[in-house]
Order: structure tokens, then C-alpha cells, then sequence
């Protein structure tokens, strides 16, 4: 997707204060309402951007590597569940060969951690809405890191 002058601006701003809330990016952008913020960014930076946990509005790692280069050395920080980060720790990198949800909760219970198969197909898809992990359609959907594990600072909240 080709971003425009104002739209490649407009993603430089939530790359640099992310997380961030309408409110903000609506005084920013000389908006009349968070609602003009929302329709803004579903049709411009659908593919760029995703709400966190708290609905906070946050950059794609795709976004931040369109701003700052593929070189940049930002580290993006994103808050995940406890079993979020754990499927972080053991899903296959963005070099390896993708794994489907039931290898990944044998990965997660390898490495001692009890969870069911709805659990982790949920967690998977959360990881791929923030694009951390993507997902590679075979027969079945199967997953792995969309960064490198260093290019990503994880902190865990409890949900």
C-alpha cells in the first residue's frame, strides 16, 4: 500500500507516540472528533496500526520499519498476556519454518506452560493483529515471528 505525504506524517506521528489515544492524534491532526481519528485511520492506516489491551492506538512493526528504515535499531514495546509471551519465546522465528496452533501449544507445554488449543489459536491471532506474528496459510493456518525476538520488548500484564 502506497501512503501518501499526509498519511506517511500521520503514521510517523503514532510511531513516535505510541501508545496513543484519539483524543491526542485528533488535536494533533486539527480534527473535529475522535470518531473523524478513527474513520481516518481505518481508511488510510488500516494495515499500520492496531489498539492495544487498553485501546490504546499503536504502530505495526511493518509501520515503524516504514518510518524509521529497515535498519532502525527502535526496539517496539508491546504489552501481551502472560501466555502471549510465552508463544513469543517458543513460536518458530521469521526464518524458520511456520507452525500450526497445535505445535505451538506442544512448544508451549514443552517449555512447562498449560494451555488449551482455543487459547493459544486466540493468542496467535492477538500476536497477528499487533504484527508480531504472521500467519502463513497452508492446509491450516500456521504461525511464526513476524520480528526477531530482539526487535521487540515484550512486558506482560496480567489479563
Amino acid at each position: 500500500m502506497t501512503l501518501s505525504e499526509e498519511a506517511r506524517e500521520r503514521l510517523a506521528n503514532i510511531v513516535e507516540r505510541q501508545p496513543t489515544k484519539n483524543g491526542e492524534l485528533q488535536e494533533l491532526w486539527d480534527m473535529e472528533s475522535g470518531s473523524e481519528v478513527h474513520q481516518y485511520l481505518e481508511s488510510e492506516l488500516k494495515e499500520y496500526y492496531y489498539r492495544n489491551e487498553d485501546s490504546l492506538i499503536c504502530a505495526t512493526p511493518e509501520a515503524t520499519a516504514l518510518i524509521d528504515g529497515e535498519d532502525s535499531d527502535r526496539i517496539q514495546t508491546i504489552t501481551v498476556t502472560p501466555l502471549q509471551a510465552a508463544i513469543v519465546d517458543v513460536v518458530a522465528g521469521p526464518d524458520e519454518e511456520s507452525q500450526s496452533v497445535v505445535s505451538v501449544l506442544h512448544a508451549l507445554r514443552d517449555a512447562g506452560e498449560e494451555s488449551d488449543v482455543n487459547e493459544v489459536r486466540s493468542a496467535l491471532r492477538s500476536l497477528a493483529d499487533k504484527g508480531i506474528v504472521e500467519t502463513v496459510q497452508k492446509t491450516v493456518p500456521t504461525f511464526r515471528l513476524a520480528v526477531e525476538r530482539e526487535d521487540v520488548d515484550v512486558e506482560v500484564v496480567e489479563s
